[in-house]
């Protein structure tokens, strides 16, 4: 999945995109509110992490213009704000959750999760296919119920195509998908991504395959 974090602490992001990256997201990062309006024009976000305390004004205008303009991403607010009152303005004003600073990584990656597993967003629990089964709040991939390992950004590409299983997921969404702004990203990485994990299920004997469709993107398969 890929998220949008608008923090402008240099040090706290860096965490925080280094932490949910090896979580499986995709993060790109804005420093301020017009950064983060220009991020939302160039990309399609799933969820929004947003900081109130921003150098071109309060983060809270973004969540209102968001909702004014009938836009429904989950806004996971994170600020040092923790009073009571903040946060119930934060929650009326339209965001889905609210987190205060000082928080783990590990807690702000639950959140993420529990956010995008609500009804009409983009997570389930277990996604199965075949023999393949893949928990998306553990990350963990198993065939025939035996756990095999597999990098965080080819469990996100196993669970883009679980999600649309026997359909063709487009080259264009998977790439946006599992890649930030900030990735050096080369022209076959794509495909040497799809060769890995084709590799890792085949060893594991698993019961799908991924079959390309040329020019168009990828789809997975159980195989007959």
């Amino acid at each position: 999945m890929r998220l949008l974090l608008v923090e402008d602490n240099p040090q706290l992001a860096g965490l925080v995109l280094d932490g949910l990256a090896r979580q499986g997201f995709a993060i790109d990062r804005a420093g301020s509110l017009k950064e983060a309006i220009a991020a939302r024009a160039a990309a399609s976000y799933d969820l929004i992490l947003l900081d109130l305390g921003l150098p071109d004004g309060d983060g809270m205008s973004l969540v209102r213009q968001l909702r004014e303009g009938n836009d429904s991403t989950p806004i996971l607010i994170l600020t040092a704000r923790g009073g009571l009152n903040d946060r119930l303005i934060g929650l009326d004003s339209g965001a889905d959750d609210y987190l205060v600073k000082p928080f783990e990584i590990a807690e702000l990656a639950a959140r993420c999760r529990a956010l995008l597993r609500r009804p009409g967003a983009s997570l389930g629990v277990v996604l199965q296919l075949g023999n393949v089964a893949l928990d998306t709040t553990t990350r963990m991939v198993t065939v025939n119920e035996q756990r095999i390992e597999v990098p965080p950004r080819e469990v996100t590409l196993l669970e883009l195509l679980l999600r649309r299983a026997e359909q063709v997921v487009r080259r264009s969404h998977l790439e946006e998908s599992l890649y930030s702004f900030g990735d050096e990203v080369t022209p076959n990485a794509l495909e040497s991504a799809v060769s890995r994990l084709r590799k890792r299920l085949a060893a594991a004997q698993a019961t799908v395959l991924v079959r390309t469709a040329h020019g168009i993107g990828y789809a997975i398969f159980q195989q007959s």
